[in-house]
């Protein structure tokens, strides 16, 4: 996975130049009507591993990075939980003292209960047992609320400047999820995908008397004390789908 990483085009430099990323990444940002996950995934062949696409939103902190891993796609799925783990680490820097920031199962990331999210995405035409040219890692985070409904008719909806998060924009995000990508990353390599596992599990709100681990495939195993079956929660399908997002307002839900 580092090592993809590592392979980044020179061609893509910075266009906003605001922006500080860490190597290895290159900035490519679009307009406020982009789509960062789609554009990540339609320049993902050519592009290369560590490419940051970013739309350039006032109320959305969106973007979407490729990654080129050396593993077989079944596998390399478990890079999501890398970018889960960053993506939390990101809100939690930025959040105000005893502010919640919770995983659920996979892609959901509640803050206070309010919803935002992350994907991933690989070619339709990938083999399952051999390692896929590119994954997109994506994500949005509502940063601005710009209407004035009562929140609640909204009790999904999430917002940085409603949440005490002072400041913490769409720059801020983008720029603190490369950092703790980098991090997640590399722990993956020193310390294998378990210790990725273990930071991604304990975002989990605690069920009393129930076990959760991650398999090599990046399935959910769930075993509740004193039973004799474990359930099993299938990533692959799980993401065809994001339960954050929806496809109308092309952002988080409400």
């Amino acid at each position: 996975m580092e090592e993809g990483l590592r392979s980044i085009p020179t061609s893509l430099a910075s266009t906003a130049e605001w922006i500080q990323l860490p190597p290895p990444f290159a900035l490519v940002r679009l307009r406020e009507s982009g789509d960062a996950f789609a554009h990540a995934c339609c320049i993902a062949p050519e592009s290369g591993a560590g490419t940051l696409v970013y739309v350039g939103r006032f109320d959305v902190a969106e973007f979407a990075v490729v990654l080129e891993p050396t593993e077989p796609l079944t596998t390399a799925r478990r890079a999501f939980y890398a970018g889960m783990v960053a993506l939390t680490d990101a809100l939690r820097a930025c959040a105000p003292p005893a502010k919640e920031v919770a995983i659920g199962w996979p892609d959901a990331v509640r803050i206070d209960g309010g919803l935002v999210g992350g994907r991933l995405g690989w070619p339709a035409s990938a083999d399952e047992d051999e390692p896929p040219d590119w994954l997109v890692f994506g994500a949005m985070i509502r940063t601005v609320m710009i209407n004035d409904h009562d929140p609640g008719v909204r009790p999904l909806a999430s917002a940085l400047d409603e949440e005490g998060f002072g400041e913490a924009g769409a720059v801020q995000m983008t720029e603190s999820f490369a950092r703790h990508l980098m991090r997640a990353i590399d722990s993956w390599q020193v310390d294998g995908f378990d210790s990725v596992a273990r930071e991604y599990l304990s975002r989990i709100p605690r069920e009393r008397q129930t076990l959760r681990r991650i398999d090599d495939r990046g399935d959910l195993l769930t075993r509740h004390t004193g039973r004799d079956t474990t359930e099993r929660a299938a990533l692959v399908d799980a993401l065809a789908s994001p339960s954050w997002l929806d496809p109308t307002l092309g952002g988080p839900r409400r």
